[in-house]
């Protein structure tokens, strides 16, 4: 049985391009804020799993992984350091004009440059005061190492991370903001995607009547384009929500519409129809403005509903109004991306804005293995006045991950039964 609406071009490209994105935005802005406190970048991924497109620039991989599933930036000092060069190692070490360690070979002697020493390592130091240690000919000499120098093993080069360019190294501000730009930059999207819908489509311009269909309720009325509603039994409005709000909560009632129309007021009762889902209608759309004033309003207006939405219906979890088996997984949300693909790119927009404020709510909820959970523990260690172990920490979001994956398993098989019943 084919899986549905994923079955043509635009739906697979519409799924590839907003998970990509929304994706990307996230991880751009954990990379963003990192760089800016000065963090060494090491990679910067997308999906999970093997590695299967890689490119270096600068001090940064960026990498293409094979399961489309999130992403991460990998910040050198977030975990422990790798622990490549160790004591008794024989390496060679080449050296810049100088006289400062540029590469450190791990592989033995190299046929390098003349400024490259072979040693045996006695002492090291590569995170403060940037130093090696070698045994030379039975004498133990000191170099002093570049702050950029690269461990080099199997033809593979591996920036070194003086404690100032580590995560760990960083001030709790600068560390929660590294955080939480991930978040942030999926408001920041939403909010963006709202403004672009605006200019393309145009937003409701107050409670002005647009459409109204011959043959509806607000016509049978007497209602006309252009009529502004100010008030429905007796209740002002004041925005096109209000009268959509007022309209779906009175199937098959009557109420009375206070309308403004050339200057004057007037009065007029509406019976008002329903839908199948029993929601009130009267068969009119929204007048449309595109000004940019009402554009940026509307854009910040609908992150923040949409937010408040999300996490009421995150709070009906916690309630158990709302159970697992009501949930959807990556296969459930790309299935429905791809029907909303064919609905139009207004709507898939609003999909992808939507989608966007989901992320960056489950990303800040306090869990570990999460963005919310590492801000937790950054919240304790300002508390506390230290960093909490390491170690100990590690093992937490070790568990927290291995927790969202068996969440992962459970919603997917849910989305599986929803799709073969």
């Amino acid at each position: 049985m084919p899986l549905p609406n994923l079955d043509s071009v635009e739906s697979i490209l519409a799924i590839v391009v907003v998970f990509g994105v929304l994706v990307f935005v996230h991880e751009l802005g954990h990379f963003l804020l990192a760089k800016k406190a000065g963090i060494l970048c090491r990679e910067f991924a997308l999906g999970m799993g093997p590695k299967i497109f890689r490119v270096k620039r600068g001090e940064t991989e960026y990498t293409l992984r094979l399961l489309p599933i999130g992403g991460l930036v990998r910040m050198a000092g977030e975990d422990p350091e790798m622990d490549m060069l160790k004591p008794h190692m024989e390496v060679s070490v080449e050296r810049d004009a100088l006289g400062k360690v540029t590469h450190i070979l791990l592989d033995g002697p190299s046929s390098g440059s003349a400024r490259a020493i072979t040693g045996t390592v006695v002492q090291f130091d590569l995170e403060q005061n940037l130093n090696i240690v070698l045994e030379v000919d039975g004498e133990q000499k000191t170099f002093a190492v570049h702050p950029q120098a690269q461990l080099v093993k199997d033809g593979e080069e591996v920036q070194i991370a003086p404690l100032n360019r580590q995560f760990k190294g960083k001030t709790v501000s600068q560390r929660f903001w590294a955080i939480f730009a991930g978040p942030a930059a999926n408001f920041l999207l939403a909010f963006v995607l709202f403004i672009v819908i605006g200019f393309l489509y145009g937003v409701p311009n107050g409670s002005y009547l647009g459409n109204v269909i011959p043959g509806g309720p607000a016509a049978q009325a007497g209602l006309l384009p252009g009529d502004k509603v100010i008030a429905i039994q007796g209740q002002p409005v004041s925005s096109w929500k209000d009268v959509v709000e007022k309209i779906s909560k009175a199937p098959d009632q009557q109420l009375t519409f206070e309308y403004e129309r050339n200057g004057q007021r007037m009065t007029v009762p509406v019976k008002v129809g329903k839908d199948e889902n029993n929601v009130g209608k009267i068969m009119v759309t929204n007048a449309t403005t595109f000004a940019p004033g009402e554009v940026l309003k509307s854009g910040a207006t609908n992150t923040y509903d949409f937010t408040v939405m999300i996490l009421k219906s995150l709070g009906m979890l916690v309630t158990g109004e709302y159970g697992l088996k009501d949930l959807s997984g990556p296969v459930g949300i790309f299935k429905m991306t791809g029907e909303v693909a064919q609905q139009g790119m207004a709507i898939l927009l609003k999909w992808a804005a939507v989608l966007s404020i989901n992320l960056g709510l489950f990303n800040l909820l306090p869990l570990p293995a999460l963005d919310g959970g590492r801000l937790a523990f950054l919240g304790v260690e300002a508390l506390r006045g230290r960093p909490v172990d390491p170690h100990k920490e590690g093992m937490v979001h070790f568990l927290g991950f291995a927790f969202l994956m068996l969440l992962i398993l459970v919603v997917t098989w849910n989305d599986l039964q929803r799709l073969f019943s």
